[in-house]
């Protein structure tokens, strides 16, 4: 059985939401990405991600080296992947194992955010999946939420990556 930490950063509580659905569907470790300055207004939300800037984040949970894969769990903003979970990943790109990433959304923006993540981690995703604010709000998400924990474990300690049929002929 495979180790996996699912590493959250939520501005508004409904990444944090879907990150703790997720962990519990297999008994995975919960972890949180955290401003270092919190009570950031929205603008200051916007303009990180506009300009791709790195504020100061805390992680808070355990060391990343312990585990076969990490979920990573953000909120896309202006169609970028959120400030804090950047900073993360370039902060810990070098301990980190393989990550699968989730994105939350009000409607677009995931491809984005799992490029960047792509970029800054200088490897690809092994998997990755959007769902927007209201499916998780409403808790339509489950199904596909519970089907993608599934493929994480299929995932990890293999090679493929695997993309969307949209993307691939290899469905994820």
């Amino acid at each position: 059985m495979s180790k996996v930490l699912v590493v959250s950063y939520s501005h508004t509580g409904t990444s944090r939401q879907l990150a703790t659905t997720l962990a519990s569907l297999h008994g995975w470790t919960l972890a949180e990405v955290a401003d270092e300055q919190p009570g950031r207004g929205d603008w200051r939300c916007v303009l990180d991600s506009l300009f791709r800037r790195r504020p100061p984040v805390r992680y808070r949970g355990p060391a990343l080296q312990r585990f076969d894969a990490v979920v990573l769990v953000s909120p896309i903003w202006m169609l970028r992947l959120a400030g804090p979970m950047r900073s993360f990943v370039a902060g810990y790109r070098e301990e980190l194992p393989p990550v699968a990433v989730v994105s939350v959304m009000g409607g677009r923006g995931a491809p984005n955010a799992v490029a960047e993540i792509g970029r800054l981690l200088g490897r690809s995703p092994i998997l990755s999946t959007a769902f927007l604010q209201r499916e998780v709000d409403d808790g339509s998400c489950g199904a596909r939420l519970h089907a993608f924990a599934d493929a994480i474990h299929q995932a990890v300690g293999s090679d493929e990556i695997l993309r969307p049929a949209v993307l691939s002929p290899k469905a994820a």
